[in-house]
Parts: C-alpha cells; sequence; structure tokens
C-alpha cells in the first residue's frame, strides 16, 4: 500500500514557509505522493453544486483564493526529492491544450520524473463563464479531445492533431515529460462517464469517498465501480489489471483507544485503522491519499496527523 496526502492551496496555510514545511515533513516520512486541487479563479456568486459536501456548498468560496496548481508544484519540485506531485486534479478544460502540455512537460522534466496528472471535467460553470471556455455542457468532450492532443503532443516527434477545439501540425514540441510514454494520468471522479474515461484511457481511477450523488464510502460500493471500470478496460482491448485504484477516504482520526461498536472507516485505534487499510488493499486499492492537512490551522497540527498515520499506523499494515 502506498499513501499521499492533500497539501493545502488556501487558507491559513496556503503560504510558501508552512506548504514548504508540510511538503518537506511528507517527503521525509516516505508518503508516495502529495496533490493539490484546481481552481484558477473563484467567482463571487456560485450557484453550481459542488460534488462532495451534503450541502453542495463549495468550501473555497468564503475566501475566494486559489493558487494555481502548476505553479504550486513546481514550486515543491524544488523544495523536496522523492515525493511525487499529483495533479489532484487538474480540470482539462481550464487551458488550452497545447499551453497545459508543455508546462505540465516542463514539470515532469524540473521534477526529474515526479510528476502525475489527475484529470477532471470540472464542475463550476460559474469558472467555464469567468475563463471564457467551451460550452459547460460539452466539458466531458472537451476533456476527452485535449488529452488526446496532450498525449499526441508528449509522445509524436512531429506531432499534429485535428479535432474539434483543438488543431494543431507542423510544430515541434519539446522537451517532451521524462517519463515515457508520459506521465501517469489518473482519472478523478466517481460518474459513469469518469468510469468510462478511466477504463478507456488512463493508469489509474482516483475516486473521493465523500460524493453523496456517487457514494464509494463503502467496500462494496469501490468494488462495484471497480467492476465496471474493468469491463470498460476489456471493452476498449486494454487489461483492466493495468489500471490501479487510488483512494481518498472521507475520514481520518487516529485515537489512542479503539472504538467500540459501529465506526467510520479509518477512525479509532492504529490498529483498527489499519484492518481499514488491509481491507482497502485487499480488494485491490494500490493508495490511499489523506485529506488530513487541508482544514489543519497549523503546521504542527498538520504534520502531527502525518507522523501518526506513518509512524503508528503503517508498520501494523
Amino acid at each position: 500500500m502506498r499513501y499521499g496526502f492533500s497539501i493545502p492551496n488556501r487558507g491559513p496555510l496556503a503560504r510558501p514557509e508552512e506548504i514548504t514545511a508540510i511538503a518537506q515533513r511528507g517527503d521525509q516520512l516516505g508518503y508516495y505522493s502529495m496533490a493539490s486541487g484546481d481552481h484558477i479563479l473563484v467567482p463571487n456568486a456560485i450557484d453550481s453544486r459542488y460534488p462532495y459536501t451534503a450541502s453542495g456548498e463549495f468550501p473555497g468560496s468564503p475566501s475566494g483564493e486559489s493558487m494555481e496548481m502548476i505553479t504550486l508544484l513546481a514550486y515543491l519540485a524544488g523544495r523536496t526529492e522523492n515525493i511525487r506531485l499529483v495533479c489532484g486534479v487538474l480540470i482539462v478544460p481550464h487551458r488550452n491544450p497545447l499551453v497545459a502540455a508543455k508546462a505540465l512537460a516542463t514539470l515532469d522534466v524540473v521534477s526529474n520524473g515526479r510528476l502525475i496528472i489527475g484529470i477532471g471535467v470540472g464542475w463550476m460553470e460559474e469558472e467555464f463563464e469567468a475563463l471564457g471556455l467551451p460550452p459547460f455542457k460539452e466539458r466531458g468532450a472537451v476533456t476527452d479531445e485535449y488529452i488526446l492532443a496532450m498525449k499526441e503532443l508528449w509522445t509524436s516527434d512531429n506531432p499534429s492533431f485535428e479535432g474539434k477545439y483543438c488543431s494543431f501540425s507542423n510544430i515541434s514540441f519539446l522537451p517532451k515529460p521524462v517519463q515515457k510514454p508520459h506521465p501517469p494520468i489518473w482519472v478523478g471522479g466517481e460518474s459513469t462517464p469518469a468510469l468510462r474515461r478511466t477504463g478507456r484511457t488512463a493508469n489509474a481511477w482516483h475516486p473521493l469517498g465523500s460524493n453523496p450523488d456517487f457514494p464509494m464510502g463503502t467496500l462494496d460500493e469501490l468494488k462495484e465501480a471497480m467492476c465496471r471500470i474493468a469491463g470498460y478496460a476489456e471493452r476498449a482491448g486494454r487489461d483492466p489489471y493495468e489500471i490501479e485504484v487510488i483512494y481518498r477516504p472521507p475520514a481520518l482520526d487516529i485515537k489512542d483507544s479503539p472504538i467500540d461498536g459501529d465506526r467510520e472507516m479509518f477512525t479509532g485505534s492504529p490498529e483498527q485503522i489499519a484492518d481499514d487499510v488491509r481491507a482497502y488493499q485487499e480488494i485491490g486499492v494500490a493508495q490511499l491519499t489523506f485529506d488530513m492537512v487541508r482544514w489543519a490551522t497549523s503546521v504542527s497540527e498538520a504534520t502531527d496527523k502525518m507522523e501518526a498515520l506513518a509512524t503508528r499506523v503503517w508498520p501494523l499494515v
């Protein structure tokens, strides 16, 4: 089992010194990856429903703050040594695909091949409108086309592409990413289109356990979705076993003593949480990514949680 965590790109810890301290401690502890979310801007009025809260309210609305993801990960590439840098997730339609492909290839080069590209279609229509993007309702088709275009840029000596939303030819595109044929692509999202996209094109699926419309909070719910992805992969002529699952649990609360009776997964004593990790490992989950630092109010609070997982739970698994 591998482990990852989210890094804050808004709030009290979204400052260079604090983010650096959290990232470097995770690197020292042996975490596999750290991920940043992606919003280029936050409109003052948002009617779109956020998928990962019961109320549909976006947690970032009050501050309106969001660091640009690729820039932040590039900064952290120079401050860390081994930990992977995850776009978690890149909203693909937000950026011109040639510009995005260049920025991502550059990030893979300067990090010496540590980039992982999580992708999503986006949920905030107001952000699409403010950025002057293709129609929000076409974002799935835009995402699929842009990913094909970026793969062409990353892998072809003479890249060319002709699509509905972008076209190019007679260009050079260098440097290529360090990782071959390109950095791993993780599809975020729990909807049927996200499962299909994973089965057809991705290296991994990266669901969150907190989507009330597409719940993935239990082992059975996750297993059912994994079976569906396997079916899509087989129909696309792919080996389902080549697609990893990177799961983000909705909770992590390590206590000194066990919780008696019913409890939420990943809450309780180190032994109980280790049992939960093994249960997910047994169904084929390759990595668990926790949101343990995003809502912390201090560096010590964030790193204490990271250290507790690494020192009190990992050795028991």
